[in-house]
């Protein structure tokens, strides 16, 4: 009991966050309005596993169709619950749980270094 109202907090302070989409990570729109990240895999453990390994120099993030409109209506203004709002009205009941889902796309984002916050 005691944790569900401590991630309830948690969930309801990040829906406060700006989301900002960075300017070093490239990304495209396919016909299907399908949103691609273009990571570049940099460091020492990403260079020997590019020469041993042959893994790629660039790392290609496909995102799925919400997380594709997101992702373009990110503008560095809009805090997530605003982002929420026209996700709800794009997606409808195929957008629930709205904003615990929308919260968790943003930490996913976040951790891996994807998205900035204003």
């Amino acid at each position: 009991m005691a944790r569900q109202k401590k991630q309830e907090k948690l969930s309801a302070n990040y829906l406060e966050k700006i989301p900002v989409r960075p300017e070093r990570i490239p990304w495209s729109v396919d016909e299907k309005g399908i949103v691609t990240l273009d990571i570049e895999n940099r460091g020492v453990a990403n260079r020997l596993a590019q020469l041993l390994l042959r893994k790629p120099k660039v790392s290609h993030i496909h995102l799925d169709e919400q997380g594709s409109f997101v992702w373009q209506i990110v503008d560095g203004e809009q805090d997530i619950t605003a982002l929420g709002v026209s996700v709800g009205e794009r997606f409808g009941d195929a957008a629930e749980p709205l904003y615990p889902r929308l919260a968790k796309f943003f930490q996913i984002l976040d951790s891996y270094g994807f998205i900035e916050w204003k």
